[in-house]
């Protein structure tokens, strides 16, 4: 038996949509980090970047359970003494919804360079609109 691996250059990359309203932050990550890995494929190879576009929508509708809304803090620091900032998940759903998906995605990708070329292709929005109607997104099965 012959083990085949894939190549960049003869993938072939989908666009799948999944509708983040009501469904749970972590659950919903790991179904859109392993269509961005093309783990949900058979021709899945760890160090080529096998997978699809993915699009989100109602970002803001994610559903965390527990305390999370007002206990899971977010730390960002600006390198000078003093310089941290904690903000909390309720402060990013008003402001910035599309942070926290985009966050949760990114914690779940390998830590390289492949996954940064691989969470480009995650396109998350705010609403029910977006802007790739042309490309016939597929739902993403959860």
């Amino acid at each position: 038996m012959k083990t085949t691996l894939a190549k960049a250059e003869t993938t072939t990359h989908g666009w799948r949509i999944v509708d983040a309203k009501d469904q749970i932050l972590g659950r919903l990550a790991v179904s859109i980090a392993n269509s961005l890995r093309g783990r949900d494929k058979p021709t899945y190879t760890p160090h080529v970047d096998t997978g699809d576009y993915v699009i989100v929508i109602n970002a803001d509708k994610v559903k965390l359970t527990g305390a999370k809304e007002e206990q899971k803090k977010y730390m960002f620091y600006s390198g000078y003494m003093g310089g941290e900032k904690y903000r909390n998940v309720a402060d990013f759903r008003k402001k910035r919804p599309e942070f926290i998906i985009m966050n949760a995605v990114k914690g779940m990708l390998p830590k390289n360079k492949l996954a940064d070329r691989m969470l480009t292709k995650l396109k998350v929005y705010r609403g029910e609109e977006h802007p790739h109607s042309a490309q016939q997104p597929t739902p993403l099965a959860s």
